[in-house]
C-alpha cells in the first residue's frame, strides 16, 4: 500500500513537471516574437543595422519610429477604413449567422441535416483553393478595388460562428418560443425580442473571433483593395515600408505595436464574456 502511494505521488510529480515544461515552452514560443518586435520598435536605424533582434535598445524613450510609422503609413486613414469594415462586417456576419442558426435549430425540415453537413464539408476546403473563382465573381460584379465589395466579401458567414450560435440555441428551451408565439409574437419577434438578447455571450464571442480575423486579414485586403492610397486598411498600411531594396523592420515593428493596442484593449474589456460563455437564467424551472 505504501509502495502504491509513493508510485502514485511520483507519477503525479512527473505529470506536473511535464505540464509546466510544456506551458513554459508554449509561453516562450508565443512571447519571443512579441518581445523581439517591441525591442526592434525602439531601436534607431543604426542600432537596427548593427545589432541582433534580441539586443535591447540604448533608450526605451525613442518614439521616432512610432511617429514615422503613423505618418508615413497614413495609419490614421487606415484605422478609419478598418473601423468601417469591422462595424459592417461584424453586424452583417452576426445577424446572418445567428438567424441561420435559429432556422437550423428551431425548424426541422427536409435537408436540415444536409445543410449542416455541407457547412462542415466547406471547412475542409482550403480558402486559397477557391480564390480564383471568388476573384472572377468579384471582378464580374465590379467589386474589386471597392470598400463595399471587400465588406461584402468579408461578411461571408464563418462556419465556426454558426456552430457557436447553434450550441447556444441548444441551451435555450423551446418553451420560450412556444410561450411567445401563444402570446401572439411572430417568428421574427421571437428571435429579436426573446432569443437574441439571451445570446449576448455568443454574440460577444463571435464578434471577437470574427473581428480579430477581419482586423488581421492581409491576403484578401491586399488582393481586393488594390488602391493602397485610398482603400488601405491597418493590415496593408505597413506595406509601405517593404520594397525591393529590403524592409524597414524598425518602422514595421513600431506600426505592429500600434495596431496591436486597440485589439488588446478590446480583448481585455471583453474577456469575461468570452470565457463565461453561458446564458444562465433563460428559463425558470
Amino acid at each position: 500500500m505504501v509502495k502504491s502511494d509513493s508510485s502514485y505521488k511520483v507519477k503525479n510529480i512527473i505529470i506536473n513537471i511535464c505540464k509546466y515544461v510544456l506551458l513554459i515552452f508554449a509561453a516562450f514560443v508565443a512571447l519571443v516574437p512579441i518581445v523581439s518586435c517591441v525591442i526592434t520598435a525602439f531601436k534607431t536605424v543604426d542600432e537596427y543595422n548593427n545589432t541582433n533582434v534580441m539586443t535591447p535598445p540604448k533608450s526605451w524613450t525613442y518614439f521616432d519610429n512610432f511617429i514615422t510609422a503613423w505618418q508615413k503609413a497614413d495609419m490614421g486613414h487606415a484605422f478609419i477604413n478598418s473601423f468601417i469594415v469591422l462595424i459592417c462586417v461584424l453586424a452583417g456576419s452576426i445577424m446572418i449567422s445567428s438567424m441561420l442558426a435559429y432556422v437550423l435549430n428551431r425548424f426541422k425540415f427536409p435537408g436540415n441535416a444536409l445543410i449542416r453537413n455541407l457547412f462542415m464539408i466547406a471547412t475542409l476546403i482550403p480558402g486559397i483553393a477557391t480564390q480564383v473563382t471568388v476573384y472572377q465573381i468579384m471582378t464580374a460584379l465590379h467589386l474589386v478595388n471597392s470598400l463595399p465589395g471587400y465588406i461584402i466579401l468579408m461578411m461571408g458567414t464563418d462556419v465556426i460562428t454558426i456552430y457557436i450560435f447553434l450550441q447556444f440555441f441548444e441551451n435555450l428551451s423551446v418553451s420560450l418560443d412556444e410561450s411567445a408565439i401563444l402570446d401572439g409574437c411572430t417568428y421574427f419577434g421571437v428571435f429579436f425580442k426573446i432569443l437574441l438578447p439571451l445570446l449576448k455571450p455568443a454574440v460577444v464571442t463571435s464578434a471577437i473571433l470574427k473581428g480579430v480575423s477581419t482586423y488581421n486579414e492581409y491576403y484578401m485586403a491586399n488582393l481586393y483593395l488594390q488602391d493602397k492610397t485610398k482603400y488601405q486598411v491597418v493590415s496593408t498600411s505597413l506595406y509601405v515600408f517593404s520594397g525591393p531594396m529590403g524592409s524597414q523592420y524598425n518602422y514595421i515593428c513600431a506600426g505592429v505595436i500600434i495596431t496591436i493596442i486597440p485589439a488588446l484593449i478590446i480583448f481585455l474589456l471583453c474577456q469575461d464574456q468570452i470565457y463565461s460563455g453561458m446564458a444562465a437564467g433563460a428559463v425558470k424551472e
